[in-house]
C-alpha cells in the first residue's frame, strides 16, 4: 500500500505474486484498486468477470466464487472491476464496514500460501479494509522526492489502524521502485528510506524498466514476457528475500530454494521484446513505470 498513485502497487502486486508462484507457493491476489490494474496486469479480462471484489466486500458474495485462475500456475485473482469505486461510499452506513475484506477472505485463507492484497491510491474505505484484514503491508516506495512527503502520512496511518481495527497489523517491508542508478536524486532517496526504516528497507531494489511498463499491455507479469529482463531478476529477488521474511517453504519438489542464476547472458531493456501472436504493439498502454 502507498497513497501516493504511480509508485508501483499494483505492478509489485502480480510480478511478487508471479514470482512467489514460481517458487512453488500458492497465491492469491485481491484487488482492491477500482482501476483493475492489477486484474488486467495478471491476465484476466475485465470485461469478461462475472463477479468481482465489490459483490465480495460490499454485497456480501462468498468469496470463492469470485477468485478466478490466471494464466501463471499457481497464481489466483480476487477481480475487480469500475464498480468497486463506489463501495467507499455503499460500505459507509454497513455495520463492520472495516472488516469486511477480512470475513470475505476467512473463507479462502486456507488455500493459499500468501495473499497479496492491491491497495488503491487513498487512504479511504477500500485501504483500510485491507489493513484490517492483512497480516503485514509492504510499502513501495518511488525513488523520487514526492514519495518521501506521504511516508509520514502513510505510517501514522498504519498506527491509527493497528490501534483501533488491527493490533498485529505491521510493516513486512519497504520496497524501492523505479530506481535510476544513473541519477543522484534515486541515490538520495535510496539512502534517506533506508536511513528511516534500516532493515526494513528489502535489498531488492525495482528498477526503472521499459519491460516493467510493457508487460502488463501483454497481460503478463514480466517473468513470463521478458523473463531474462533486469526487472524480472529484480522481482525474482524479493520474492526470495519475501519468501525467507515469512518462512515460506515451496510445496514442490525441485521448487528453487534460493535467487535463480543470472550469471549467463541477459537481454538488455532496451532490445524489442517479441510480440506474442494476435497481439498488436500499437495498443500497449502506459504502465505503472512510465516511458
Amino acid at each position: 500500500m502507498n497513497q501516493k498513485g504511480g509508485v508501483g502497487k499494483s505492478t509489485t502486486a502480480v510480478n511478487l505474486g508471479a514470482s512467489l508462484a514460481t517458487l512453488g507457493h500458492r497465491i492469491l491476489l485481491v484487488d482492491m484498486d477500482p482501476q483493475g490494474n492489477c486484474t488486467s496486469g495478471a491476465g484476466v479480462n475485465k470485461a469478461a468477470i462475472e463477479a468481482s471484489t465489490y459483490d465480495a466486500v460490499v454485497m456480501g458474495v462468498p468469496l470463492p466464487g469470485v477468485v478466478v485462475t490466471t494464466p501463471t500456475e499457481r497464481l489466483d485473482i480476487a477481480p475487480a472491476d469500475a464498480r468497486l469505486a463506489a463501495a467507499e461510499v455503499e460500505l459507509v452506513p454497513q455495520i463492520a464496514r472495516e472488516s469486511k475484506l477480512k470475513t470475505s477472505l476467512a473463507a479462502v485463507r486456507d488455500r493459499y500460501d500468501v495473499i497479496l492484497i492491491d491497495c488503491p491510491p487513498s487512504l479511504g474505505l477500500l485501504t483500510v479494509n485491507a489493513l484490517t484484514a492483512a497480516e503485514a503491508c509492504l510499502i513501495p516506495v518511488q525513488c523520487e522526492y514526492y514519495a518521501l512527503e506521504g511516508l509520514t502520512q502513510l505510517v501514522e496511518t498504519i498506527g491509527l489502524v493497528r490501534r483501533h481495527l488491527n493490533p498485529g497489523l505491521r510493516v513486512a517491508g519497504v520496497l524501492l521502485t523505479m530506481v535510476d542508478p544513473r541519477t543522484k536524486l534515486s541515490d538520495q532517496v535510496s539512502a534517506e528510506v533506508r536511513r528511516h526504516f534500516a532493515d526494513l528497507v528489502f535489498k531488492a531494489e525495482i528498477p526503472r524498466s521499459v519491460r516493467l511498463a510493457e508487460a502488463p499491455s501483454y497481460g503478463q507479469p514480466v517473468s513470463a514476457y521478458a523473463p531474462s529482463s533486469r526487472g524480472a531478476a529484480a522481482y525474482a529477488d524479493l520474492a526470495v528475500e519475501v519468501a525467507e521474511r515469512f518462512g515460506l517453504r515451496p510445496h514442490l519438489e525441485g521448487a528453487p530454494a534460493g535467487s535463480p542464476d543470472r550469471s549467463g547472458p541477459r537481454r538488455d531493456d532496451t532490445e524489442a521484446a517479441a510480440v506474442p501472436p494476435g497481439l498488436n504493439p500499437t495498443t500497449m498502454v502506459r504502465g505503472d513505470y512510465g516511458d
